[in-house]
């Protein structure tokens, strides 16, 4: 039997570099907001103990697949021959900053804890998740997070309801190359928490990923006519946010036809987030 999950995007809504860990990661502290554009993650569970893709992932090999390798890391907490195959519908841009290979790894994580009844706690299922990447454990701890450390602290802070117009530039961001920028400002003073409000910070990445990819600049550019425009992540999504569905989707019909974009309402919770517990 297959069951069909969605896997929301993230978006950035500030991000600063506060620092730099001796291991060469870099200190965060950013506002993830989900938002209600999605991946679609397939499983047919298997009763042999395998865990297989069911598909080819262009570029992405299947002992790379973050979905593969999070069904794998929660198998030791499942019962003996719990397997499962993996279908992903791939609706958010590769590269693009929104989260979407974490947030399929966190949807097979969060959707298996339960189909497998691991019944692992939301903590425990963050874990698992910071194995697979700093990105990861947001998605399962399910809300809008203040994160610190390399991403992985996470505190709940309220966001107020907006829509957004995100547009995704036709080009793919390597975050790793983005952070090992040498004009990238690491030293941002840190913030403390508090309630979350629009307009606060800035992503820190993104003069360094205008001046090396003109598109994002002409999509920034573009989209800062109507607001706030801002990247999301490493890039290459960029986003504004409005009060209404109806100003939102009003910018988005005059988007030039050699840009593509979308409009998304902001999530204060994951679709999965009653799947676990704590």
């Amino acid at each position: 039997m297959s069951h069909a999950y969605p896997a929301p995007a993230k978006l950035n809504l500030f991000l600063h570099v506060v620092g730099r860990r001796a291991d060469g990661y870099h200190l965060l502290q950013s506002v993830f907001r989900l938002i209600d554009r999605a991946d679609i993650v397939h499983l047919e569970l298997r009763d042999d103990g395998r865990v297989v893709r069911a598909d080819d992932l262009p570029g992405v090999p299947e002992e790379r697949d973050l979905s593969v390798r999070a069904a794998r890391l929660l198998q030791a907490h499942a019962p003996a021959g719990a397997g499962v195959g993996i279908r992903l519908d791939k609706v958010l841009p590769m590269g693009g900053g929104l989260g979407g290979g974490s947030s399929d790894a966190a949807t097979v994580l969060l959707a298996l804890n339960r189909l497998w009844q691991a019944n692992l706690p939301r903590e425990a299922l963050q874990q698992l998740a910071l194995q697979l990447g700093a990105d990861v454990p947001v998605f399962v701890f399910g809300q809008t997070a203040f994160a610190e450390g390399v991403g992985e602290i996470l505190h709940p802070v309220s966001a107020p309801p907006a829509w957004y117009v995100v547009l995704m530039p036709p080009a793919q961001v390597p975050t790793a190359a983005i952070f090992a920028a040498p004009e990238l400002t690491r030293n941002t003073p840190p913030l403390k928490i508090a309630p979350f409000s629009a307009g606060m910070g800035r992503n820190d990445l993104q003069s360094v990923v205008v001046q090396r990819y003109p598109e994002v600049a002409r999509h920034l550019a573009w989209l800062a006519q109507f607001g706030d425009a801002r990247m999301t992540g490493s890039g290459a999504c960029v986003f504004a946010s409005f009060e209404t569905e109806e100003t939102a989707r009003d910018v988005l019909r005059q988007l030039p036809e050699m840009m593509q974009g979308f409009v998304a309402q902001g999530l204060d919770r994951h679709p999965l987030y009653d799947f676990c517990a704590g």
